[in-house]
């Protein structure tokens, strides 16, 4: 029995972390892995459809790529405001989501640009924008570090575009599309700025209230980015995109996901954005693809398929699992560590108290968040140590873990100081021996008055488990914010904020009536 839950709870523990079970080194490195990594809440580029699958234009441009050279597709969906750090240390092989070469021309090692994109400005129907030039005096909403924003804001941002962001009462910056949308419906903004394929996914999941303005604020090429000096790789997906180029695969993806006009790939590219020579590909051995595929290509493009409450609840049973793994493999590990963490702050000697008042000065003092990129990216960028993808998991559990120690150190001193002097001098007085006097005297009494603060503690730490997207960990919000940009929906947040409250009555449930059994230690 013992062997089958040790079992099981490997098994878990493997699927959360995305080890191959059973896989040894020596047969994962004799498949080459094509790491892509996303923003899985950017659709039609990248995004998590109704059957849990990630999908979208550039990962079935990068699936094909990988199919022609024989390479493992991994798809990573990453922070995108972690995408540099991703790259830098090796844990991607490249950015490849839409991304806009403009402004970031000399930061990574491009390929000839792919789609021709614009910015566009989303209003009501009924409302008094019907050009630019209305945008004075309004609310113009954008997302976080977009193109969108750049174009407005940006170094290169044209004097047309400075003087509408000049002429606005304000530009709000947004965390994602439906938090854009659901201010323009509720008219706390009165227009909002994205990228034109994107305008159009979120429109088709939209009542028909909202119209795009023919004029444009920015035009864009998107390329695919890899870290600077790596133009082998770049080469060989360059080659194949050519190829597909050619033989008419890469439009019937176009086609596919509705962006045919979008398209810009070109033979007449013959340099790169660097100064580098595009590789000549050899057309000789190819074939061009054959009416049949072609006319089985719908063409319709990327459309919002709407899934119901029950659907959404399934599919994020999975980040349910990886939200709970965080919480008790952190609970596991932060309250004893916290317990000797307490001993060496109330230790006599003062090299030790100081040590431990500057850590916890430190995990408390400093976002959480910050602590869990210094512990992922710390083993690169300080030893340069490459690690693999469990280590995100990893990264998590002991960020978290060393973050809730300092908290529950606090917690259990002031629980230990509150115990009146004279019971340890009355131990001491029948005999028993230090050890003695805390493991059957002030440990039971510590823990009976410390119950209520770790309760909040660890009601706090459910919540908490959803900043390892910071380290794209796809824990339970996360993979609600992924549907909810996949579905243009605000539902599934709804749904997850449902399963959060549950899960902390359910805690609380359990912590009170632990405290209800400590009540003999009045």
């Amino acid at each position: 029995m013992k062997k089958f839950i040790l079992s099981a709870f490997l098994c878990l523990l493997v699927g959360l972390t995305g080890l191959p079970f059973g896989q040894g080194t020596a047969e994962a490195a004799e498949t080459t892995q094509f790491i892509v990594g996303f923003d899985a809440e950017f659709p039609p580029y990248g995004y998590l459809d109704e059957s849990g699958e990630y999908v979208g234009f550039d990962l079935s441009l990068a699936e094909e790529v990988c199919q022609r050279n024989g390479w493992e597709l991994v798809k990573r969906p990453i922070a995108w405001d972690s995408k540099d750090k991703e790259l830098d240390s090796g844990a991607i092989s490249c950015i490849w989501n839409g991304f806009t070469m403009n402004g970031r021309e000399d930061d990574y090692t491009w390929t000839t640009p792919y789609v021709d994109n614009s910015q566009v400005v989303i209003v009501k129907k009924d409302g008094d924008i019907h050009s630019l030039s209305d945008l004075a005096g309004k609310i113009l909403a954008v997302q976080t570090d977009s193109s969108a924003l750049a174009a407005l804001t940006g170094e290169d941002a044209t004097a047309e575009n400075r003087k509408i962001e000049a002429s606005l009462k304000e530009l709000q910056q947004v965390g994602d599309y439906n938090s854009a949308f659901m201010n323009l419906e509720s008219g706390m903004v009165d227009a909002i700025a994205m990228d034109y394929g994107v305008a159009a996914y979120q429109l088709s999941g939209k009542e028909n209230v909202f119209t795009v303005l023919d004029e444009r604020l920015s035009t864009e090429k998107y390329a695919v980015g890899f870290k600077p000096g790596n133009t082998e790789l770049r080469d060989q997906v360059q080659i194949s995109l050519l190829e597909m180029l050619y033989d008419g695969t890469f439009e019937n993806i176009a086609k596919e996901w509705g962006l045919s006009d979008s398209i810009c790939l070109s033979f007449d590219d013959t340099t790169y954005i660097d100064g580098g020579k595009v590789p000549e590909v050899d057309t000789s051995k190819l074939s061009k693809v054959t009416e049949e595929t072609e006319e089985a290509t719908k063409g319709a493009g990327a459309k919002v398929n709407k899934m119901s409450p029950v659907q959404v609840a399934k599919q994020l049973g999975s980040g349910m699992l990886a939200t709970l793994a965080i919480f008790l493999l952190t609970l596991l590990f932060s309250l004893p560590l916290g317990l000797g963490l307490c001993a060496i702050r109330m230790s006599r000697f003062r090299v030790l108290q100081a040590i431990a008042k500057i850590y916890i000065s430190i995990m408390r003092g400093t976002p959480l968040m910050l602590q869990l990129l210094v512990v992922f990216f710390a083993p690169y960028y300080a030893f340069h140590i490459n690690t693999s993808y469990s280590y995100r998991f990893i990264a998590v559990i002991l960020g978290f873990s060393l973050n809730y120690a300092a908290y529950f150190a606090e917690i259990y001193r002031s629980g230990f100081q509150s115990i009146p002097a004279g019971q340890r001098e009355a131990a001491m007085i029948m005999g028993y021996s230090r050890g003695q006097t805390f493991l059957h005297i002030l440990f039971p009494q510590m823990v009976k008055r410390v119950m209520p603060p770790v309760t909040n503690e660890v009601i706090t730490l459910v919540k908490d488990t959803s900043l390892a997207f910071a380290l794209a960990y796809t824990e339970m919000f996360t993979l609600a914010k992924q549907i909810a940009a996949a579905q243009a929906s605000l539902m599934p947040l709804f749904i997850a904020g449902i399963f959060y409250y549950v899960f902390n009555f359910i805690v609380a449930y359990l912590m009170e009536r632990i405290e209800k059994k400590l009540d003999y230690y009045r």
